[in-house]
């Protein structure tokens, strides 16, 4: 009898993901083993009861994921799991806090579609102090681009580029305030703009996108009237507008739902991987290419 592929799914909110049990379940997990409210001191003992439970050659039928809507908390998670391995003794894990490395995997794919990413890239995040902002800050400046960070308050922003820098060696990130600055002096020189806001909440307005001589590309990853950024659908796909290429929240979930879904089945391959930032968006490239 074959052993069923056991999920433990380790949220750092109270009530753990819909969003990602279902997911996992389309994905090919056979149980899930859902906990809310998981602190670091819980982490330990959940690892070990998932992996003491099956050895050897039987470790690969078991995984876990750490969710929750603040991806800083979820690290520290991840950082306790891998301190509860023994040697070989461990099972692979994926961090994807509300969505965070997926979702901004896609996006930076998306981008990269019609804009190389490079030292020559400006980018500018909106809402980058949100776990998926974050992400996609970060995997811009793995890219080398020079990412302009921006937020309603500077102290926060500041607060990123400094995780930012301490991850992804000779980052170029700057932190913006989008309460004392001009959005036309954040948009100035920029040849991407990725808005990834909370949902309803508008961060770009018709203005300000035709004064942005130099942008190339716009993607805004809120699905929730209003658009984050004005006369971007959620189901614009690659669409050009005023010469600019845009894709709408719906676009690119699409291509999330796919890194999802394949990193989730990944898991299962082997009783080592880490699914971090890094990992996510190279198994989202490769999706890309494969296509």
């Amino acid at each position: 009898m074959a052993l069923a592929k056991i999920l433990l799914c380790m949220d750092t909110d109270p009530q753990p993901s819909v969003f990602d049990s279902v997911v996992a379940l389309d994905a090919g997990a056979g149980q899930l083993l859902r906990h809310g409210g998981v602190t670091p001191a819980d982490v330990k003992n959940l690892i070990h009861g998932l992996m003491f439970t099956r050895g050897g050659d039987q470790l690969h039928h078991a995984a876990a994921i750490i969710g929750g809507s603040d991806v800083v908390a979820g690290e520290q998670l991840l950082q306790a799991a891998k301190q509860a391995f023994f040697g070989p003794v461990r099972v692979s894990v994926m961090l994807d806090s509300n969505g965070a490395n997926t979702t901004a995997a896609a996006a930076v794919v998306c981008a990269s579609r019609h804009l190389p990413l490079g030292p020559e890239t400006i980018a500018l995040v909106l809402g980058a102090t949100g776990s998926v902002g974050q992400r996609v800050v970060r995997m811009l400046a793995r890219e080398g681009a020079d990412v302009r960070v921006a937020s309603r308050r500077l102290t926060h922003a500041e607060a990123v580029c400094h995780r930012i820098t301490a991850a992804v060696p000779g980052a170029r990130v700057t932190p913006r305030s989008t309460t004392d600055t001009d959005k036309g002096d954040l948009l100035d020189a920029a040849h991407l703009v990725i808005a990834t806001g909370a949902a309803g909440v508008n961060l770009l307005d018709s203005a300000d996108l035709k004064n942005a001589k130099t942008l190339q590309v716009a993607l805004d990853l809120n699905a929730v009237p209003p658009a984050g950024i004005t006369g971007i659908a959620p189901t614009d796909k690659a669409v050009n507008k005023e010469g600019r290429i845009c894709y709408g929240a719906l676009a690119v979930g699409g291509l999330k739902m796919k890194i999802h879904k394949a990193a989730i089945r990944q898991l299962f391959e082997s009783n080592d991987r880490i699914l971090d930032a890094d990992e996510i968006y190279n198994l989202g490239k490769l999706l890309a290419d494969a296509k």
